[in-house]
């Protein structure tokens, strides 16, 4: 790492730690019930991640619905839009029924999954997948159709096999798209858990856990599974992030940002 993303690394911290003191100088001047200060939400945490067996009965099960989830809309959305983006005919006939079905929000749908799949992780699963594999199938689609005529050409005057078409020029081209809508389908599949977790029904969960602290008054560990949440997010965004560098380390794009 360069001296200047030294640099921006711990300015960003340095950011960061400003405003958790000043949430903590605020939080504690107003003394307000709802809204506590850092040092109390982290002593929160403490006894409820680690005092019991919330790791096991709430956050792994948690993690393991988004993973599936979002796993899913993967290899399903990946390989249905390199298909459709390269089938552009089939792409006009089906895009209506795919951009009706992406405009109805995934929360609308809990009790329609409730009913179908009953209460439990199979129902929260396919709440998130719903949700996550708008963006990743739509992005897909977008970069498969971003494949230049010369490519093509290439292609038809070397006669080369249909799995290095698609994986040697159609995938690589439609891959920076790809991790777009990878990571926003990341992101939504933290919301969507939370919030089929929340309507559903769910004995356990990160969701269950910040409606039974809400309605128990136990205001601290609700913040405390709120940070959960945020962390969540950040970690995963993270390892996304590292694994797109790292899978696009060819893309000029990349190589001009790794150079900076």
């Amino acid at each position: 790492m360069t001296r200047s993303k030294w640099f921006d690394f711990g300015r960003r911290w340095l950011v960061f730690v400003a405003f958790l003191v000043v949430w903590q100088l605020v939080t504690k001047a107003v003394d307000d019930p709802y809204f506590p200060p850092p040092t109390d939400i982290l002593a929160a945490a403490k006894d409820a991640f680690f005092g019991n067996t919330a790791l096991t009965d709430d956050i792994l099960p948690s993690i393991g619905r988004i993973l599936a989830g979002w796993g899913i809309s993967v290899v399903v959305g990946v390989p249905l839009g390199l298909a459709l983006g390269r089938s552009p005919v089939v792409t006009d006939y089906v895009s209506p029924m795919f951009f009706f079905a992406r405009s109805v929000p995934a929360a609308l749908l809990v009790p329609v999954f409730l009913v179908a799949f009953g209460i439990g992780p199979r129902m929260e699963i396919i709440t998130i997948l719903w949700g996550t594999i708008w963006p990743i199938l739509l992005n897909t689609i977008d970069g498969a159709r971003a494949v230049d005529d010369v490519k093509i050409e290439t292609v038809r005057a070397f006669r080369i096999s249909r799995a290095d078409w698609i994986f040697g020029v159609v995938l690589p081209t439609a891959l920076p798209k790809v991790f777009a809508g990878m990571r926003l389908g990341l992101s939504l599949a933290i919301i969507l858990m939370v919030v089929a977790e929340l309507m559903g029904g769910s004995t356990s969960g990160i969701g269950y856990q910040m409606i039974l602290t809400q309605s128990s008054f136990v205001l601290s560990q609700m913040w405390a599974w709120i940070v959960l949440v945020s962390l969540l997010g950040y970690v995963a965004n993270l390892l996304l992030s590292m694994a797109e560098r790292r899978a696009l380390a060819w893309h000029p794009g990349f190589q001009t940002e790794a150079a900076m």
